[in-house]
């Protein structure tokens, strides 16, 4: 029997028996919707976390104080464990400081091309008698353009002789205050006068994100207004080291040598360890295989649905095979084989499968759009919304639909089988 004429048939009873088919492809449709939804979200949430850390370098490796299994480098939120910023890593008051010390202790390292130590902190800023509160940042000005992500929208970088003179991030430049901020206007940070040299272009990233909502200044300039603000502040201490390496191909060796030199030089051990080396690479791969795992541990709850379909399907091609006895027996009694029944109703179980996978495709890709924001790219959905962004790849509508037909195939095959092994006498007595 040609293929052609198996096809006909096969449509022939999905129309013929519409209530239940519909009823079974149902459970496709919700199965095949809730795998992509929740794929998209999975693969948006990794893209998203790829671009935005990406901002921080993948040739940056900082070290922090306090040591911490668990939370890594996440310890210090705004960057620098500054002391306006939270702190969950396992680090005690007692723990010793970043100092000039660690730096010089770093610098001979091999792969190590830039090492610059800097502090954070909030303070008062005032301009046109307007008053907030900005996170400052001090750094070395020989060694932070080398270092940072970041690039310029106006002016220049900080010079070695700038020390009343600041960078400032594009939302403190452009969001903060009334009339936003340009170049060569001054600033007041703590009664101290500054002249904005640099504004900041806006990275929206997460690494670069934090630049765009602070001030930029020289460490020595920093430290004076710190020190204003606390008597007891330590002018020799560091709240971030930051290196960049050569080689980023060896930055986990690099890491490990980072740490024996430091290890040895405070004199630590791994139980006493006061500091916390990490890259944006390691907490990539960190947070990467937690959406991975997430998000293969709710595709398979929405799995379940494809197995009750899957169930439904089978459930019908069982009816369907007794529905269709006398049939049976007449076609085989003109010439019918075996292997043409078998098709036919393997046709129809496909059938199933692909009404359900298109279904559940459109209204997964619907769904996927709004929880991210109801925009799609036209190479993939790329959006943002409830869920950060959902991301729709091809390969994921081509992966739907061959488990939504292959299902539906898997589930017909034993009701096939049997309607192709069916006495054609038996059949046609068949009521």
């Amino acid at each position: 029997m040609k293929a052609s004429k198996s096809f006909k048939l096969a449509l022939n009873i999905l129309r013929h028996s519409k209530l239940r088919s519909w009823l079974t492809i149902v459970g496709i449709v919700i199965g095949v919707a809730a795998v992509v939804a929740i794929v998209s979200i999975g693969e948006g949430m990794q893209q998203s976390v790829q671009e935005n850390l990406g901002g921080l370098g993948s040739d940056i490796i900082t070290v922090t104080p306090g040591f911490s299994r668990a939370f890594g480098m996440f310890q210090h939120p705004e960057g620098g464990g500054g002391r306006n910023s939270f702190q969950t890593a396992t680090s005690s008051d007692d723990d010793e400081g970043l100092t000039d010390k660690d730096t010089r202790v770093i610098k001979p390292i091999e792969n190590v091309e830039y090492v610059q130590g800097s502090i954070s902190g909030r303070g008062e800023v005032y301009y046109l008698a307007e008053e907030t509160s900005a996170t400052i940042e001090g750094v070395d000005p020989l060694v932070w353009s080398h270092i940072t992500t970041s690039e310029l929208e106006q002016g220049r970088f900080l010079g070695p002789s700038d020390y009343n003179a600041v960078l400032v991030g594009s939302r403190i430049a452009n969001d903060v205050f009334k009339q936003p901020l340009a170049l060569n206007r001054v600033i007041t940070i703590e009664g101290t006068s500054f002249k904005i040299v640099g504004i900041l272009e806006e990275s929206g990233g997460f690494g670069g994100s934090r630049d765009d909502s602070k001030i930029i200044m020289s460490i020595k300039a920093a430290r004076d207004i710190f020190a204003s603000q606390d008597e007891d502040f330590n002018r020799n201490e560091y709240d971030t080291i930051t290196i960049k390496v050569t080689d980023e191909e060896i930055i986990e060796e690099t890491i490990e040598e980072i740490e024996e030199r430091l290890m040895i030089s405070r004199h630590v051990t791994d139980r006493t360890k006061d500091f916390t080396v990490s890259s944006s690479s390691s907490i990539q791969e960190t947070v990467s295989s937690t959406i991975e795992t997430i998000t293969l541990f709710l595709g398979a709850i929405a799995a379940v649905s494809l197995l009750v379909g899957a169930v439904g399907i089978a459930n019908t091609m069982f009816t369907t095979v007794l529905e269709k006895t006398k049939e049976i027996g007449i076609m085989k009694a003109i010439g019918a084989k075996n292997r043409d029944i078998m098709v036919i109703f393997l046709m129809n179980s496909a059938l199933v499968g692909v009404v359900g996978g298109v279904i559940g495709i459109i209204l997964g890709t619907l769904a996927s759009a709004i929880m991210g924001g109801g925009s799609m790219s036209a190479g993939g959905g790329m959006v943002g919304g409830m869920f950060g962004s959902t991301l729709v790849t091809p390969e994921l509508l081509l992966s739907a639909m061959g488990i939504a037909v292959g299902i539906g195939m898997f589930a017909g095959a034993i009701p096939a089988y049997r309607a192709s092994r069916l006495k054609p006498v038996d059949a046609l007595r068949y009521e």
